[in-house]
């Protein structure tokens, strides 16, 4: 995938760390989804469909609510690792691109978004959106960052980042809403938004792994560059940071109903 706004333009895949991306990115705290369900959304009676759903991290995560969920993401070795994760739960996974989706008009009350709205092209993907959710229907995305500025592992770690990937555009991250396309606002109203602070815990190991998973790292660079980043980084933390340890992260939401 390519995208001039995104890392310059460098070329990068999800699917090629997919492995790395089941073990260390399912971090979001309780806290992260019971500001969902407190919103009333992804909860029992509910159909919703996940995009960019990765690893099926929110369906997962979010089963027991008692929603119905369906999962797609471009990347079919992301959609293999979540039907692994998901075995026994009744998750449906489809690998499409988001402006390929083609369910039938009406068929969720909630479409999620985690982790990946600006990957979409959104004057493709919007009508298809507000055909396939039912009256009233609502638009959620969602977004979880480290903060660089306010913790010294997250800022050491995103500058060696940077040292392997110069035109990486995920560092710097601080705490803002969600940015919302304009486009959107011709069908949607913004109903609510939210950011808030979290401590997501690491040990040295799931710290690197979460490192290695992101996309300056593992879906864009070689795999000796991997290899490379990977066994600098633990040097690095073996220096600053203790066995166990907390990262300051923001997390953001915004909640957008259909007209």
């Amino acid at each position: 995938m390519t995208n001039i706004e995104i890392d310059s333009g460098k070329a990068f895949d999800w699917g090629r760390t997919s492995e790395d991306y089941a073990k260390y990115r399912d971090i979001y705290p309780r806290e992260f989804y019971e500001k969902i369900v407190e919103r009333g959304l992804c909860i029992n009676g509910q159909s919703v469909l996940d995009l960019g759903t990765g690893t099926g991290v929110l369906p997962r995560n979010m089963y027991s609510y008692g929603a119905k969920w369906t999962g797609t993401d471009i990347s079919e070795n992301q959609i293999i690792q979540a039907k692994r994760l998901s075995e026994g739960m009744n998750i449906d996974y489809y690998t499409t691109p988001a402006e390929e989706i083609d369910f039938a008009d009406g068929s969720f009350d909630v479409i999620t978004a985690c982790q990946c709205f600006w990957y979409f092209k959104h004057e493709q993907i919007l009508p298809n959106l507000c055909r396939m959710l039912k009256p009233n229907g609502r638009l959620l995305i969602l977004y979880m960052a480290w903060l660089p500025y306010e913790d010294k592992i997250a800022g050491e770690s995103e500058r060696l980042v940077l040292k392997y990937s110069p035109q990486w555009s995920g560092a710097g991250e601080t705490v803002h809403p969600i940015e919302i396309p304009e486009c959107y606002f011709s069908r949607f109203e913004l109903v609510r938004h939210g950011e808030y602070l979290l401590d997501v815990p690491f040990t040295l190991k799931s710290w690197n792994g979460r490192m290695k998973a992101c996309r300056g790292v593992g879906a864009s660079l070689s795999e000796a560059e991997i290899i490379q980043f990977e066994r600098e980084h633990l040097e690095l933390l073996n220096k600053i940071a203790p066995d166990e340890f907390s990262v300051k992260h923001y997390a953001a939401y915004a909640e957008l109903k259909l007209k």
